[in-house]
């Protein structure tokens, strides 16, 4: 492992003396600007940490592990925090939860955050943005594993994931084996390798019954709000209406239903739903909703070992993708159509 840069590192990158950069640090005293840019710079350059050089000195490693998760409002990623937390107390590891709330400069912030806190590892949900932080805690050799989603410029990162495109494509061939053709979907953004994957596995299964995409079918949401409501409207009030839609962007599955809801669609008898969801209530409510269900201890597991493994540095380098198969649950808010109509 790279040896994390001193003190005195930054005093001799700087060229100036210890006392020099402590007083930088602490602000405890007069510094010329001259003398501060050059520590400064140094800090940047060598990307000194004072607290992860000092616990790494005193300690050998840390047992703490940086969990950086989307949104805690959602239902997902609140059972998977709560998840990873339990798996990580099992082997005596300890858990620093920060979210982003989908939000690029908020997980800018906490990345800065973790790295200050001296994490061994990081467990994280990436907004697709900040490529030069997460880079910065590979040159760190600080491991990273990616979970749910993953960013396709670092294919050297660990990743555990579901399998998204055969998930999607179960869900949209159940539509289509009961005679839908016109089968809407809510996915999550298209910068997202979740949102890209979920649609590449619809578009596979409408490929399949030789169908093409309609785009005005395909609506991708952000992960927070309540554009899910306002695309399944626009979805109803096209001429050609579809028959059966996917709500394959977990976050939007209960403004979806409420719209539904609101505008007395009836579940399935107007209109079939499969859910992305594994909430207790999709088989409470009436009709119990068909839903793909997320694998989430799986993923939870499987993050944990890998990022425990890394930080033990027991794995070769050669990054691993793991996709975990989600289980598809048939309930009552799917029915046939005769395929001419649909």
């Amino acid at each position: 492992m790279k040896k994390a840069a001193t003190i005195r590192d930054v005093a001799a990158q700087a060229g100036v003396s210890v006392s020099v950069v402590s007083r930088v640090l602490n602000d405890t005293g007069p510094v010329a600007p001259a003398k501060r840019a050059q520590v400064l710079e140094a800090i940047e350059a060598l990307n000194y940490r004072p607290r992860r050089a000092a616990q790494q000195l005193s300690h050998g490693q840390s047992d703490t592990i940086g969990l950086l998760l989307a949104d805690l409002t959602n239902p997902f990623f609140a059972r998977l925090a709560d998840r990873v937390v339990a798996e990580a107390r099992s082997r005596e590891l300890q858990i620093l939860l920060m979210t982003t709330q989908e939000d690029p400069h908020l997980e800018a912030q906490a990345l800065e955050t973790l790295l200050d806190r001296s994490v061994g590892g990081m467990i994280g949900t990436p907004t697709g943005h900040n490529i030069e932080r997460w880079e910065k805690l590979a040159s760190l050799d600080i491991p990273v594993v990616f979970v749910d989603r993953s960013i396709s410029q670092f294919q050297h990162m660990d990743v555990v994931s579901i399998e998204n495109i055969e998930s999607a494509a179960t869900a949209t061939r159940h539509l289509l084996a009961r005679g839908h053709r016109r089968i809407g979907i809510i996915s999550g953004p298209l910068d997202t390798t979740t949102g890209l994957d979920r649609v590449r596995g619809y578009e596979q299964a409408l490929q399949e019954y030789g169908l093409a995409r309609d785009d005005r079918l395909v609506c991708p949401a952000p992960f927070r709000g309540d554009r899910g409501a306002t695309a399944m409207a626009q979805m109803l009030s096209l001429a050609d209406p579809p028959t059966g839609v996917i709500v394959a962007n977990t976050a939007q599955v209960r403004v979806t239903l409420r719209m539904l809801s609101q505008a007395r669609v009836s579940i399935p008898d107007d209109l079939s739903v499969v859910v992305f969801d594994d909430n207790p209530w999709t088989e409470l409510i009436q009709p119990p909703l068909t839903a793909v269900r997320q694998p989430i201890d799986m993923l939870a597991l499987h993050s944990v070992e890998l990022i425990h493994a890394r930080m033990r540095q027991k794995l070769p380098p050669t990054p691993r993708h793991v996709r975990v198969a989600a289980e598809f649950e048939e309930r009552a808010s799917t029915s046939r159509v005769d395929p001419d109509d649909g």
